[in-house]
């Protein structure tokens, strides 16, 4: 009499390579080499779609004609950056602030600066937005840099008075006055006795 032996092949799983990924994102994972698949998750599909919230090994057993092996890959997960573009700031009508980010290795401004501080000086309200990245993850955020309007300061006209006579000035512009006299009113009663040069200060919003 006679016997056959059947020797089948040994099946080669391979569950793919490594892969990094990005705290909150998810990937796919394709095994392959087998007819059938049993990953450590429970899933039977040669893929699966995982979404870890920390590094994590995932194996899976591959079946052919009976025989098995195993493989398996990591998913390393990258904590996700913290962009912090500062607090909004208001400027003045003419001047530029420097704005400076923090929370990543390299940065990207809506600009078009990589670097973590700009200078600028809108001529209106503007809304600045910069892309932080570390590991490859990256996170957004935004500030706003409010322009005041440059007040337009009026001492009003010139004036001509007799000796000993007094007269009243009233500057207007703004929303604060200092004069040269040290008046902080818009309006003062000034009585020179020579012919004398009055300035004011005038301030809106800081301008």
């Amino acid at each position: 009499d006679s016997v056959i032996v059947t020797v089948n092949p040994f099946p080669a799983a391979d569950a793919g390579s490594d892969v990094s990924i990005c705290e909150g994102d998810s990937t796919i994972l394709t095994a392959s080499g087998g007819d059938t698949y049993l990953w450590s998750t429970g899933a039977t599909t040669a893929s699966v779609n995982v979404s870890p919230s920390l590094t994590t090994v995932y194996s899976v057993t591959v079946t052919t004609n009976g025989c098995i092996d195993n493989d398996s890959v990591t998913v390393n997960v990258n904590p996700a950056p913290i962009a912090d573009a500062g607090s909004d700031v208001s400027i003045c009508e003419g001047d530029s602030t420097t704005l400076t980010a923090s929370g990543g290795d390299s940065y990207l401004w809506n600009t078009g600066a990589t670097t973590a501080s700009i200078s600028v000086s809108p001529n209106s309200t503007t809304v600045y937005s910069v892309t932080v990245t570390t590991n490859g993850c990256s996170d957004n955020d935004s500030i706003t840099v409010t322009v005041n309007s440059a007040p337009i300061a009026d001492a009003g006209l010139d004036v001509t008075i007799c000796d000993g006579d007094s007269t009243t000035l009233t500057a207007s512009g703004g929303d604060t006055y200092v004069g040269s006299t040290g008046a902080t009113t818009a309006s003062i009663s000034v009585s020179p006795s020579s012919t004398t040069v009055y300035s004011v200060t005038v301030s809106n919003s800081g301008c």
